[in-house]
C-alpha cells in the first residue's frame, strides 16, 4: 500500500507543477546537530535570532508535527524565462522577479495535501514553505532531490539549483528515497566568486557577509567595508548560483506568476534612484521584495550606488 500511495503522491505533485518530489522517514537529524550548533555558536546567523529558537523542532519534525512518519520534500523551479537586464541597473535575485513564492507554492501544497486526504483517507500533517523551523535542505538531500553544494544550496544534477523547497510532514507511512551523491568534487567556483567572502568553507556561510542576508534579513546599515562589494545587488544575490557549472542544466520555469511585470522589467538605475514609495508599492504588490520594505530597498540602493 505504501508503494501505491507514494506513486499517487509523486504523480499528483508533478501534475501540480512541482519539479521533483522525494520522501524520507521522519526522524531526528543527528548528523546535522553538531554542525548547526557550531554554526550558531560562531554567530554566523547574524541577526536572524529565530534560527536559535526551536532547535529541537528544527532537528526532529516529530516534535513539530507529533506522530509524523514521513517528510515529503518538493522542489519548484524559478529559473526565469528571460533575465531582467543587469547592465546599467540594480540587481534583484531571480527568485524575486514575480509574485511571492510563499503564496504561490503554499496554494499548490494545500491542493496536494487535500488530494492525499481525499484519495488515501484520514491523514494528519502540515504543509511548509520556508515558514517554520524545518531543516529544508537536509530533508531534501535525504529525499534524493539533490546534494548540498559548497554554497550551502541544494543542487540537482539535472536541474541545477534555481528552485524553491517545500514540505508536507505527515503521519503517513510511505516508501523512502535514498540521498543523492554529492557531485561538487574539487570545484570551488562558488567560493572563489563570492565578492564578500561569505562562504567560509564548504557548506558554511557567514550570513554577516552574505549579500542576500545584508540586503534582505539585515535591518541595520550595511557595513562600509562591504558596500563596495555589493555589485549593484539591492535584493538578494545569485552570484554563487550563476557560476555553478550545474546550472547549465537549469531550464526556464512555466509559472506565470513568477514572470516580472513590465514596469519592473523596464526599470533602469536612474529609475531606481528616483523610486517613490508609491511606485515601489505598485510595482511590488504581492512580491517577496516587500519583505525589505521601501526603506530597506532605498538603503540598499544608497549602499550599492
Amino acid at each position: 500500500m505504501s508503494k501505491k500511495n507514494t506513486e499517487l503522491i509523486k504523480n499528483k505533485a508533478k501534475d501540480l507543477g512541482f519539479t521533483s518530489c522525494g520522501i524520507s522517514k521522519s526522524r531526528h537529524l543527528h548528523e546535522e546537530e553538531d554542525n548547526f550548533e557550531k554554526w550558531l555558536s560562531n554567530g554566523y546567523q547574524g541577526s536572524m535570532s529565530y534560527l536559535e529558537r526551536n532547535l529541537d523542532k528544527r532537528l526532529d519534525p516529530r516534535k513539530l508535527v507529533p506522530g509524523s512518519k514521513s517528510v515529503i520534500s518538493l522542489s519548484y523551479n524559478y529559473y526565469p524565462q528571460k533575465k531582467i537586464e543587469q547592465k546599467n541597473n540594480f540587481i534583484l535575485s531571480k527568485y524575486a522577479y514575480g509574485k511571492d513564492y510563499h503564496n504561490v507554492i503554499r496554494k499548490k501544497l494545500k491542493k496536494l495535501f487535500q488530494f492525499i486526504k481525499e484519495k488515501i483517507g484520514a491523514v494528519e500533517g502540515r504543509v511548509f514553505v520556508d515558514s517554520a523551523p524545518v531543516h529544508e535542505r537536509a530533508w531534501a538531500k535525504l529525499s534524493g532531490l539533490g546534494w548540498i553544494g559548497k554554497n550551502s544550496l541544494l543542487i540537482n544534477e539535472k536541474r541545477g539549483s534555481y528552485f524553491f523547497l517545500a514540505e508536507i510532514i505527515c503521519d503517513l507511512e510511505l516508501d523512502y528515497d535514498s540521498p543523492a551523491k554529492n557531485r561538487c568534487g574539487k570545484c570551488t567556483k562558488c567560493i572563489d566568486a563570492c565578492p564578500t567572502d561569505a562562504i567560509t568553507s564548504a557548506q558554511v556561510i557567514n550570513a554577516n557577509k552574505c549579500i542576500s542576508y545584508l540586503t534582505i534579513e539585515n535591518k541595520n546599515q550595511i557595513p562600509d567595508e562591504l558596500k563596495n562589494n555589493l555589485n549593484d545587488a539591492i535584493f538578494g544575490c545569485d552570484i554563487c548560483q550563476d557560476v555553478c557549472p550545474w546550472n547549465k542544466f537549469s531550464k526556464p520555469h512555466n509559472e506565470k506568476k513568477f514572470i516580472p511585470n513590465d514596469e519592473l522589467s523596464s526599470l533602469k538605475k536612474s529609475d531606481w534612484i528616483e523610486l517613490t514609495e508609491e511606485t515601489f508599492n505598485r510595482i511590488f504588490e504581492g512580491s517577496a521584495v516587500k519583505r525589505s520594505k521601501y526603506q530597506g530597498i532605498i538603503r540598499n540602493i544608497k549602499a550599492s550606488n
